[in-house]
Protein backbone atom coordinates (compact mmCIF):
# COMPACT_ATOMS: atom_id res chain seq x y z
CA UNK A 1 0.00 0.00 0.00
CA UNK A 2 1.32 3.21 -0.70
CA UNK A 3 2.29 5.51 1.90
CA UNK A 4 2.01 10.02 1.93
CA UNK A 5 5.26 11.82 0.81
CA UNK A 6 7.94 12.62 3.18
CA UNK A 7 8.75 15.90 4.13
CA UNK A 8 12.54 16.99 4.78
CA UNK A 9 13.65 17.41 8.47
CA UNK A 10 16.55 20.05 9.01
CA UNK A 11 19.69 19.10 11.45
CA UNK A 12 19.75 20.92 14.40
CA UNK A 13 22.84 22.17 16.16
CA UNK A 14 23.81 21.35 19.80
CA UNK A 15 23.40 18.33 21.97
CA UNK A 16 20.29 16.36 21.57
CA UNK A 17 18.59 14.69 24.70
CA UNK A 18 17.50 11.07 25.19
CA UNK A 19 13.80 10.51 24.45
CA UNK A 20 11.82 9.15 27.60
CA UNK A 21 8.63 7.84 27.41
CA UNK A 22 5.62 6.83 29.91
CA UNK A 23 5.04 3.11 29.49
CA UNK A 24 1.40 1.99 29.84
CA UNK A 25 2.54 -1.50 31.10
CA UNK A 26 5.22 -0.27 33.37
CA UNK A 27 3.16 2.40 34.54
CA UNK A 28 5.92 5.30 34.55
CA UNK A 29 8.47 6.93 32.27
CA UNK A 30 10.91 5.28 31.09
CA UNK A 31 13.66 5.80 28.50
CA UNK A 32 13.48 4.48 25.42
CA UNK A 33 17.03 2.61 24.31
CA UNK A 34 16.88 2.29 20.54
CA UNK A 35 19.89 0.91 18.87
CA UNK A 36 21.41 2.39 15.49
CA UNK A 37 17.73 1.88 14.18
CA UNK A 38 14.59 2.87 16.44
CA UNK A 39 11.80 0.98 15.39
CA UNK A 40 7.99 2.05 16.24
CA UNK A 41 4.45 0.34 15.29
CA UNK A 42 1.47 2.61 15.29
CA UNK A 43 -1.60 1.06 14.75
CA UNK A 44 -3.57 2.59 11.82
CA UNK A 45 -6.99 3.46 10.55
CA UNK A 46 -9.92 1.49 9.98
CA UNK A 47 -10.90 3.66 7.04
CA UNK A 48 -15.04 3.71 7.11
CA UNK A 49 -14.50 7.81 7.62
CA UNK A 50 -12.49 10.42 7.31
CA UNK A 51 -9.51 11.48 9.99
CA UNK A 52 -10.90 13.04 12.70
CA UNK A 53 -8.92 15.39 15.37
CA UNK A 54 -8.31 12.38 17.91
CA UNK A 55 -6.75 10.35 15.10
CA UNK A 56 -4.82 13.08 14.33
CA UNK A 57 -3.57 14.14 18.09
CA UNK A 58 -2.83 10.32 17.97
CA UNK A 59 -0.52 9.97 15.03
CA UNK A 60 0.80 13.93 15.91
CA UNK A 61 1.90 12.21 18.96
CA UNK A 62 4.26 9.47 17.58
CA UNK A 63 5.54 12.06 14.65
CA UNK A 64 6.78 13.54 17.84
CA UNK A 65 8.64 10.44 18.48
CA UNK A 66 9.59 9.87 15.70
CA UNK A 67 11.54 13.31 15.52
CA UNK A 68 12.95 13.04 18.92
CA UNK A 69 14.70 9.80 17.40
CA UNK A 70 15.99 11.28 14.42
CA UNK A 71 17.57 14.73 16.52
CA UNK A 72 19.24 11.54 18.18
CA UNK A 73 20.41 10.42 15.09
CA UNK A 74 18.63 7.09 14.69
CA UNK A 75 17.74 5.53 11.54
CA UNK A 76 13.59 5.08 12.47
CA UNK A 77 11.53 2.19 10.92
CA UNK A 78 7.94 3.06 11.32
CA UNK A 79 5.56 0.65 10.29
CA UNK A 80 1.86 1.34 10.14
CA UNK A 81 -1.14 -0.62 8.93
CA UNK A 82 -4.71 -0.04 7.41
CA UNK A 83 -7.48 -2.25 8.48
CA UNK A 84 -9.17 -2.07 5.59
CA UNK A 85 -11.27 -4.99 5.95
CA UNK A 86 -13.78 -5.23 9.13
CA UNK A 87 -16.88 -4.96 10.59
CA UNK A 88 -17.42 -1.15 10.79
CA UNK A 89 -15.90 -0.77 7.37
CA UNK A 90 -18.66 -3.59 5.91
CA UNK A 91 -21.41 -1.51 7.97
CA UNK A 92 -20.50 1.54 6.93
CA UNK A 93 -20.32 0.46 3.28
CA UNK A 94 -24.14 -0.75 3.65
CA UNK A 95 -25.62 1.43 5.40
CA UNK A 96 -24.54 4.11 2.32
CA UNK A 97 -25.16 1.90 -0.38
CA UNK A 98 -21.73 2.09 -1.12
CA UNK A 99 -18.44 -0.82 -2.22
CA UNK A 100 -16.63 -1.47 0.50
CA UNK A 101 -13.26 -1.67 -1.40
CA UNK A 102 -14.43 2.08 -3.15
CA UNK A 103 -15.10 3.06 0.46
CA UNK A 104 -11.64 1.54 2.03
CA UNK A 105 -9.67 3.25 -1.24
CA UNK A 106 -11.45 6.80 -0.65
CA UNK A 107 -10.69 7.13 2.63
CA UNK A 108 -7.50 5.81 2.67
CA UNK A 109 -6.59 8.40 0.18
CA UNK A 110 -7.78 11.35 2.28
CA UNK A 111 -6.44 10.16 5.10
CA UNK A 112 -2.95 10.10 3.48
CA UNK A 113 -3.49 13.78 2.33
CA UNK A 114 -4.58 15.09 6.01
CA UNK A 115 -1.36 13.46 7.17
CA UNK A 116 0.45 15.17 4.45
CA UNK A 117 -1.05 18.37 5.03
CA UNK A 118 -0.29 17.92 8.81
CA UNK A 119 3.70 17.19 7.95
CA UNK A 120 3.41 13.77 9.78
CA UNK A 121 6.60 11.97 8.67
CA UNK A 122 5.26 8.95 6.69
CA UNK A 123 5.95 5.49 8.10
CA UNK A 124 8.47 3.10 5.84
CA UNK A 125 6.22 0.39 5.88
CA UNK A 126 2.22 1.08 5.45
CA UNK A 127 0.23 -2.20 4.51
CA UNK A 128 -3.30 -3.22 4.44
CA UNK A 129 -4.74 -6.05 6.26
CA UNK A 130 -6.20 -7.37 2.92
CA UNK A 131 -2.75 -7.77 1.36
CA UNK A 132 -1.28 -9.16 4.45
CA UNK A 133 -3.90 -12.18 4.63
CA UNK A 134 -1.44 -14.90 3.15
CA UNK A 135 0.80 -13.87 6.22
CA UNK A 136 -2.25 -13.85 8.93
CA UNK A 137 -3.05 -16.84 7.34
CA UNK A 138 0.21 -19.00 7.95
CA UNK A 139 0.04 -17.26 12.21
CA UNK A 140 -3.17 -18.66 12.13
CA UNK A 141 -2.46 -21.84 10.83
CA UNK A 142 0.29 -21.86 13.51
CA UNK A 143 -1.35 -21.07 16.10
CA UNK A 144 -3.98 -24.19 15.63
CA UNK A 145 -1.12 -26.63 15.47
CA UNK A 146 0.28 -25.61 18.50
CA UNK A 147 -3.21 -25.85 19.80
CA UNK A 148 -3.12 -22.02 21.13
CA UNK A 149 -5.91 -21.79 18.49
CA UNK A 150 -9.39 -23.61 17.71
CA UNK A 151 -11.94 -23.71 16.21
CA UNK A 152 -15.98 -23.17 17.96
CA UNK A 153 -18.26 -26.57 17.42
CA UNK A 154 -20.08 -24.69 14.72
CA UNK A 155 -20.45 -26.21 11.39
CA UNK A 156 -21.99 -23.57 9.78
CA UNK A 157 -19.10 -21.18 10.97
CA UNK A 158 -16.27 -22.54 12.58
CA UNK A 159 -14.88 -19.70 13.78
CA UNK A 160 -11.37 -19.74 14.94
CA UNK A 161 -10.43 -18.13 18.22
CA UNK A 162 -7.17 -17.38 20.15
CA UNK A 163 -7.40 -19.05 23.79
CA UNK A 164 -6.32 -16.09 25.89
CA UNK A 165 -4.41 -17.29 28.22
CA UNK A 166 -1.96 -19.20 25.91
CA UNK A 167 1.01 -16.50 26.03
CA UNK A 168 0.87 -16.88 29.97
CA UNK A 169 0.83 -13.16 30.48
CA UNK A 170 -2.38 -11.91 29.55
CA UNK A 171 -3.22 -8.39 31.58
CA UNK A 172 0.24 -7.06 31.56
CA UNK A 173 0.60 -4.60 28.69
CA UNK A 174 -3.05 -2.73 30.17
CA UNK A 175 -2.99 -3.80 33.88
CA UNK A 176 -6.68 -4.31 34.10
CA UNK A 177 -8.59 -6.34 36.18
CA UNK A 178 -10.54 -9.68 34.98
CA UNK A 179 -13.62 -7.45 35.26
CA UNK A 180 -12.57 -4.18 33.71
CA UNK A 181 -11.39 -6.50 30.95
CA UNK A 182 -14.86 -8.67 30.43
CA UNK A 183 -16.53 -5.14 30.35
CA UNK A 184 -13.92 -3.17 27.49
CA UNK A 185 -14.04 -6.57 25.53
CA UNK A 186 -17.66 -6.50 25.30
CA UNK A 187 -17.31 -2.52 24.44
CA UNK A 188 -14.72 -2.49 21.83
CA UNK A 189 -15.25 -5.26 19.14
CA UNK A 190 -14.91 -8.35 20.99
CA UNK A 191 -17.63 -11.15 21.24
CA UNK A 192 -17.69 -12.71 24.78
CA UNK A 193 -21.24 -14.02 24.13
CA UNK A 194 -20.32 -16.20 20.93
CA UNK A 195 -21.46 -19.47 21.40
CA UNK A 196 -18.73 -22.19 21.33
CA UNK A 197 -15.92 -20.38 22.57
CA UNK A 198 -14.03 -21.66 25.86
CA UNK A 199 -14.17 -18.59 27.46
CA UNK A 200 -15.89 -15.38 27.22
CA UNK A 201 -12.16 -13.21 26.28
CA UNK A 202 -10.76 -15.10 23.53
CA UNK A 203 -10.63 -13.48 20.27
CA UNK A 204 -11.42 -13.86 16.64
CA UNK A 205 -8.81 -15.00 14.87
CA UNK A 206 -10.48 -16.41 11.87
CA UNK A 207 -13.97 -15.87 10.46
CA UNK A 208 -15.58 -17.79 8.13
CA UNK A 209 -17.65 -16.69 5.52
CA UNK A 210 -20.69 -15.51 5.78
CA UNK A 211 -23.19 -14.63 2.67
CA UNK A 212 -22.83 -10.95 1.55
CA UNK A 213 -19.34 -10.97 3.29
CA UNK A 214 -15.93 -10.67 1.89
CA UNK A 215 -13.76 -13.91 1.84
CA UNK A 216 -10.46 -15.57 0.71
CA UNK A 217 -9.99 -18.92 0.87
CA UNK A 218 -7.32 -20.15 2.58
CA UNK A 219 -5.72 -23.21 4.40
CA UNK A 220 -8.06 -21.95 7.12
CA UNK A 221 -11.15 -22.51 4.67
CA UNK A 222 -12.82 -19.66 3.16
CA UNK A 223 -12.66 -16.22 5.56
CA UNK A 224 -11.25 -13.52 6.72
CA UNK A 225 -8.93 -12.29 9.70
CA UNK A 226 -10.24 -10.66 13.16
CA UNK A 227 -8.74 -7.64 14.37
CA UNK A 228 -6.05 -7.90 16.97
CA UNK A 229 -4.01 -10.90 14.81
CA UNK A 230 -3.21 -8.15 11.75
CA UNK A 231 -1.44 -5.82 13.80
CA UNK A 232 0.74 -9.09 15.63
CA UNK A 233 1.57 -10.23 12.34
CA UNK A 234 2.32 -7.10 9.87
CA UNK A 235 4.41 -6.48 13.38
CA UNK A 236 6.64 -9.23 13.63
CA UNK A 237 7.43 -9.52 9.93
CA UNK A 238 8.49 -6.26 9.65
CA UNK A 239 10.30 -4.98 12.70
CA UNK A 240 10.83 -8.76 14.57
CA UNK A 241 10.55 -9.21 18.34
CA UNK A 242 11.05 -6.44 20.68
CA UNK A 243 10.92 -3.61 19.11
CA UNK A 244 11.00 0.03 20.56
CA UNK A 245 7.59 0.97 20.81
CA UNK A 246 4.16 0.03 20.34
CA UNK A 247 1.60 3.24 19.48
CA UNK A 248 -1.95 3.96 19.32
CA UNK A 249 -5.01 5.64 21.11
CA UNK A 250 -5.24 5.16 24.52
CA UNK A 251 -9.08 3.42 23.62
CA UNK A 252 -6.44 0.26 21.89
CA UNK A 253 -4.72 -0.64 25.24
CA UNK A 254 -7.36 -3.24 26.01
CA UNK A 255 -8.25 -5.20 23.76
CA UNK A 256 -6.62 -4.60 21.10
CA UNK A 257 -2.74 -4.27 22.19
CA UNK A 258 -3.06 -6.57 24.74
CA UNK A 259 -4.21 -9.14 22.46
CA UNK A 260 -1.72 -8.05 19.57
CA UNK A 261 1.16 -8.73 22.69
CA UNK A 262 -0.49 -12.16 23.40
CA UNK A 263 -0.69 -13.29 19.88
CA UNK A 264 2.93 -12.55 19.03
CA UNK A 265 4.03 -13.49 22.31
CA UNK A 266 2.46 -17.06 21.49
CA UNK A 267 3.59 -17.06 17.86
CA UNK A 268 7.28 -17.29 18.63
CA UNK A 269 7.64 -18.10 22.12
CA UNK A 270 9.32 -14.94 23.18
CA UNK A 271 8.61 -12.08 24.83
CA UNK A 272 7.99 -9.05 25.09
CA UNK A 273 6.25 -7.86 21.80
CA UNK A 274 7.33 -4.06 22.36
CA UNK A 275 9.70 -2.74 24.84
CA UNK A 276 7.28 0.23 25.53
CA UNK A 277 2.97 0.41 25.13
CA UNK A 278 2.51 4.26 24.72
CA UNK A 279 -1.05 5.49 24.21
CA UNK A 280 -2.19 9.02 23.44
CA UNK A 281 -5.16 10.83 25.05
CA UNK A 282 -9.00 11.16 23.49
CA UNK A 283 -9.96 14.14 21.85
CA UNK A 284 -13.21 15.89 23.19
CA UNK A 285 -15.90 18.96 21.94
CA UNK A 286 -18.20 19.77 23.97
CA UNK A 287 -17.47 17.67 26.59
CA UNK A 288 -18.07 14.13 25.10
CA UNK A 289 -15.20 11.81 23.47
CA UNK A 290 -14.80 12.58 19.69
CA UNK A 291 -16.55 9.31 18.37
CA UNK A 292 -18.66 8.14 14.92
CA UNK A 293 -21.82 6.94 17.50
CA UNK A 294 -21.99 10.45 19.35
CA UNK A 295 -21.74 12.13 15.92
CA UNK A 296 -19.74 15.24 16.72
CA UNK A 297 -16.92 14.39 14.51
CA UNK A 298 -14.29 17.15 13.93
CA UNK A 299 -12.28 16.26 11.02
CA UNK A 300 -9.12 17.29 9.76
CA UNK A 301 -10.25 17.93 5.90
CA UNK A 302 -13.07 19.99 6.40
CA UNK A 303 -11.06 21.99 8.53
CA UNK A 304 -8.70 22.43 5.61
CA UNK A 305 -11.62 22.72 3.19
CA UNK A 306 -12.58 25.89 5.38
CA UNK A 307 -8.72 26.96 5.07
CA UNK A 308 -7.75 26.70 8.65
CA UNK A 309 -3.92 26.30 8.32
CA UNK A 310 -3.11 22.85 9.02
CA UNK A 311 -0.51 24.52 10.93
CA UNK A 312 -2.57 25.86 13.48
CA UNK A 313 -4.58 22.48 13.71
CA UNK A 314 -1.18 20.87 14.51
CA UNK A 315 -0.17 23.65 17.08
CA UNK A 316 -3.82 23.05 18.83
CA UNK A 317 -3.49 19.54 19.04
CA UNK A 318 0.21 20.05 20.72
CA UNK A 319 -0.78 22.46 22.87
CA UNK A 320 -2.18 19.39 25.08
CA UNK A 321 0.06 17.05 26.77
CA UNK A 322 -0.45 13.85 24.78
CA UNK A 323 -1.63 11.54 26.81
CA UNK A 324 -4.18 13.73 28.70
CA UNK A 325 -7.99 13.59 27.37
CA UNK A 326 -8.35 16.95 26.36
CA UNK A 327 -11.09 19.02 24.59
CA UNK A 328 -10.93 20.62 20.85
CA UNK A 329 -12.82 24.01 21.08
CA UNK A 330 -13.13 27.17 19.45
CA UNK A 331 -10.29 28.86 21.60
CA UNK A 332 -7.99 25.97 21.40
CA UNK A 333 -8.13 26.56 17.31
CA UNK A 334 -8.44 30.48 17.93
CA UNK A 335 -5.06 30.62 20.35
CA UNK A 336 -3.27 28.09 17.67
CA UNK A 337 -3.91 30.62 15.06
CA UNK A 338 -2.74 33.52 16.41
CA UNK A 339 0.25 31.88 17.84
CA UNK A 340 1.23 30.41 14.88
CA UNK A 341 0.96 34.34 13.47
CA UNK A 342 3.26 35.72 16.46
CA UNK A 343 5.85 32.61 15.94
CA UNK A 344 5.72 33.57 11.71
CA UNK A 345 5.99 37.21 12.58
CA UNK A 346 9.11 36.29 15.61
CA UNK A 347 11.44 34.21 12.62
CA UNK A 348 10.74 36.99 10.30
CA UNK A 349 12.81 39.58 11.36
CA UNK A 350 16.29 40.55 10.95
CA UNK A 351 17.91 40.01 14.45
CA UNK A 352 16.78 38.32 17.72
CA UNK A 353 17.80 36.64 20.81
CA UNK A 354 20.00 33.82 20.59
CA UNK A 355 18.55 30.37 19.79
CA UNK A 356 20.87 28.33 21.69
CA UNK A 357 18.79 28.18 24.87
CA UNK A 358 15.56 27.86 23.28
CA UNK A 359 16.93 24.42 21.38
CA UNK A 360 18.06 23.33 24.83
CA UNK A 361 14.77 24.01 26.18
CA UNK A 362 12.63 22.38 23.32
CA UNK A 363 15.12 19.22 23.60
CA UNK A 364 14.77 19.15 27.59
CA UNK A 365 10.91 19.14 27.08
CA UNK A 366 9.85 17.14 24.32
CA UNK A 367 12.71 14.19 25.93
CA UNK A 368 10.47 14.32 28.81
CA UNK A 369 7.50 12.20 27.90
CA UNK A 370 6.92 14.93 24.93
CA UNK A 371 5.98 18.14 27.26
CA UNK A 372 4.51 20.07 24.17
CA UNK A 373 2.56 22.25 26.61
CA UNK A 374 6.37 23.24 27.90
CA UNK A 375 7.95 23.33 24.49
CA UNK A 376 5.64 25.59 22.88
CA UNK A 377 5.78 27.90 26.07
CA UNK A 378 9.26 27.85 25.66
CA UNK A 379 8.54 29.38 21.71
CA UNK A 380 6.59 32.01 22.95
CA UNK A 381 8.80 33.16 25.26
CA UNK A 382 11.67 33.45 22.49
CA UNK A 383 8.99 35.12 19.89
CA UNK A 384 7.64 37.68 22.55
CA UNK A 385 11.40 38.30 23.41
CA UNK A 386 12.32 39.33 19.76
CA UNK A 387 9.18 41.01 19.26
CA UNK A 388 9.06 43.05 22.22
CA UNK A 389 13.14 43.46 23.18
CA UNK A 390 14.83 42.33 20.19
CA UNK A 391 18.29 41.30 19.51
CA UNK A 392 21.53 41.26 18.09
CA UNK A 393 21.45 38.02 16.77
CA UNK A 394 21.34 37.83 12.54
CA UNK A 395 20.93 33.89 12.70
CA UNK A 396 18.70 33.16 15.33
CA UNK A 397 15.45 33.73 13.45
CA UNK A 398 16.74 30.85 10.89
CA UNK A 399 17.89 29.13 13.19
CA UNK A 400 14.78 28.50 15.66
CA UNK A 401 12.38 28.20 12.26
CA UNK A 402 14.29 25.01 11.84
CA UNK A 403 14.48 23.87 15.09
CA UNK A 404 10.82 24.27 15.34
CA UNK A 405 10.36 22.55 12.20
CA UNK A 406 12.25 19.59 12.88
CA UNK A 407 11.37 18.75 16.79
CA UNK A 408 7.66 20.11 16.74
CA UNK A 409 7.38 19.50 12.71
CA UNK A 410 5.53 23.26 12.54
CA UNK A 411 6.20 24.82 9.47
CA UNK A 412 7.13 28.32 10.31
Amino acid sequence: MQSWPSTPVPEVPGTPRPLRLYDTAAREIRPTAPGRTATMYVCGITPYDATHLGHAATYLAFDLVHRQWLDNRHDVHYVQNVTDVDDPLLERAERDQDDWVVLAMRETALFREDMTALRVLPPRDYLGAVESIPEIVEAVAKLLTDRIAYRVKDDEYPDIYFAHEASGRFGEVSQYTPDEMEKLFAERGGDPDRPGKRHPLDALLWRAARPGEPSWESELGPGRPGWHVECSVIALNRLGMGFDVQGGGSDLIFPHHEFSAAHAEALTGERPFARHYTHAGMIGLDGEKMSKSRGNLVFVSRLRADKVDPMAVRLGLLSGHYRADRPWTADVLSAAVARLARWRTAVAVSAAPPAADLIARLRDHLSNDLDTPRALAAVDAWADAALSVGGQDTEAPKAVQAAVDALLGVLL
